[in-house]
């Protein structure tokens, strides 16, 4: 027999497709050639695969060699076919037997020693085998643990080529991995705790964690802008068990996984610099793009420190993902779709030099100047942002006396409730938080108190107010409801509301 057949694995951004690996030995001049959208990774497994099968003691034939990856028509990337290609060839020149093969779906890339290295993406690649109907992978040692993180599939763990070929022989047991079992997240992350006053800055961080919503914090530096951002996650849902897998495939993807935790189990932080181009923050690359800073951000926060510092045009890459929860990227060879359901917390100074709130006098910008860099911060992304809020500086009584405020512990403890509240509402719909509410839904189905709106409808008509702005009131609204445990807005949650959304720092909620 000189045709064999094994299985592995392709990924487009976190979608995997089964690949079939075809061999063909056949007489001719030694050569061997991969034909099915093979990529400069894929068509390089020629020599890495033959060297591994060389070293490992294992013969390589002399003949004409063609390799069929199949469905023809997907573009096969990365190094992970090298371990089905190998034991392709190796079941064609009858070195294993064909139908020991068959049953595994092989995930690795050789080294030229024939040691089988770990590759990226290997939950989605697992979790692609496992909707396919395969329950019986084949890993390097170094991905054992993440690909056991999927229920339902026998994961297999090697470290050379030759325990593999051992284990295919039937010389040697299977080194079957137990399944991954993750202790719960301590929450031991940065605690409010340390940050000094700022209630109001504090009640905007607890509605912004309650409800979803995005979040626009302006003052003067060192006031607590960052200190307060890094502590959002905290503040923050623990993610369920598919949300976990979910969040952990794209770090896989990405490479960012660490190499002690295989899966995500908190809500993600990423902040960028501002000097971050639009492919670092939403994704790009050459080829497939890979995912950028919004997608590492799924299902936690996204913060951008110095958000005027931004490009204009890196800032206005936010607003679909802002819109849609998922970023689509558009290239040549492929459309790649990734998650990007985060919280953006934007924080900026009041003006270049950042000392015009609390201490005008010592500002030295001019008003052209403020108005250029307030303009970076575009209307159409403002719009986008549900609460703002004017962080000031700390007075010389705050930082001698100023005591420890509360715990992120206690207010995740109302976070949670309202949450939960926002959840027994919500149960029959798509949506969880009241951030994702559609503005049709939150007028039709979900009405606040007759006579609530009056003042939203005086700002609408002054122009101060648009219709996007009116949807995002009521979600807020209907968070401050959830935390006081109301069972629908009335007039002092929307005025409140109203007042976050302007940026205003009275609330009577």
């Amino acid at each position: 027999m000189t045709v064999a057949r094994a299985r592995s694995v392709t990924l487009t951004g976190i979608d995997g497709q089964v690949v079939e690996v075809e061999v063909d030995v056949s007489p001719g001049l030694p050569r061997t050639v991969l034909v099915g959208l093979p990529d400069a990774a894929v068509n390089e497994a020629r020599d890495r695969v033959r060297a591994a099968v060389v070293n490992s003691g294992l013969s390589w034939p002399d003949a004409r060699i063609t390799v069929s990856l199949s469905p023809g028509w997907v573009r096969k990337r990365g190094s992970g076919l090298d371990l089905a290609v190998a034991c392709a060839v190796l079941a064609a020149t009858a070195q294993l037997p064909p139908e020991s093969v068959t049953p595994f779906v092989l995930l690795g890339e050789l080294g030229l020693d024939g040691a089988v290295r770990p590759v990226r993406g290997v939950l989605p690649m697992v979790l692609a085998v496992l909707a396919r109907g395969h329950d019986q992978v084949v890993v390097a040692s170094g991905n054992a643990t993440e690909a056991a993180l999927v229920p339902g599939v026998r994961v297999t763990s090697v470290g050379r080529l030759t325990e593999l070929v051992a284990v295919l022989r039937g010389e040697a047991a299977l080194a079957v991995v137990p399944p991954t079992v993750v202790d719960a997240p301590s929450r031991s992350g940065p605690d409010l705790t340390d940050v000094i006053g700022q209630h109001e800055a504090r009640r905007a961080l607890e509605i912004a964690a309650a409800g979803g919503h995005h979040l626009l914090m302006q003052g003067a530096p060192g006031a607590g802008k960052t200190l307060l951002a890094q502590r959002l996650p905290g503040l923050l849902p623990p993610l369920t068990d598919s949300q976990r897998l979910e969040v952990t495939a794209v770090h896989s993807v990405a490479g960012a996984l660490p190499p002690d935790r295989p899966l995500v189990t908190e809500p993600p932080f990423q902040a960028p610099h501002h000097t971050a181009s639009g492919p670092a923050l939403v994704g790009g690359g050459s080829g497939v793009p890979r995912p950028g800073a919004v997608s590492l951000a799924h299902r936690g926060v996204l913060f951008l420190d110095e958000a005027p510092e931004f490009s204009a045009r890196v800032l206005q890459t936010l607003r679909q993902p802002l819109e849609s929860g998922e970023v689509v990227l558009a290239r040549a060879e492929a459309v790649v779709r990734y998650p990007a359901a985060f919280q953006l917390v934007l924080a900026a100074n009041p003006c270049p030099c950042g000392r015009s709130v609390g201490r005008g006098l010592d500002c030295s910008c001019t008003p052209l100047q403020k108005m250029r860099y307030a303009s970076r911060l575009s209307g159409p992304l403002l719009d986008r942002i549900d609460l703002r809020v004017t962080v000031q500086p700390l007075t010389r009584e705050q930082l001698v006396d100023g005591g420890a405020g509360e715990p992120t512990h206690a207010v995740l403890e109302r976070v949670l409730a309202a949450r939960d509240r926002a959840g027994r509402r919500l149960a029959e719909t798509p949506w969880s938080t009241n951030a994702a509410v559609p503005g049709r839904e939150l007028r039709q189905q979900f009405r606040v108190d007759p006579g609530a709106l009056s003042e939203v409808f005086d700002q609408v008509g002054r122009g101060s107010l648009s219709a996007r702005g009116v949807d995002r009131v009521l979600r807020i609204a209907w968070t401050l409801a959830d935390l006081t445990e109301a069972d629908r807005p009335g007039l002092a949650h929307v005025g409140a509301a109203l007042r976050l959304r302007q940026g205003e720092a009275a609330w009577a909620a």
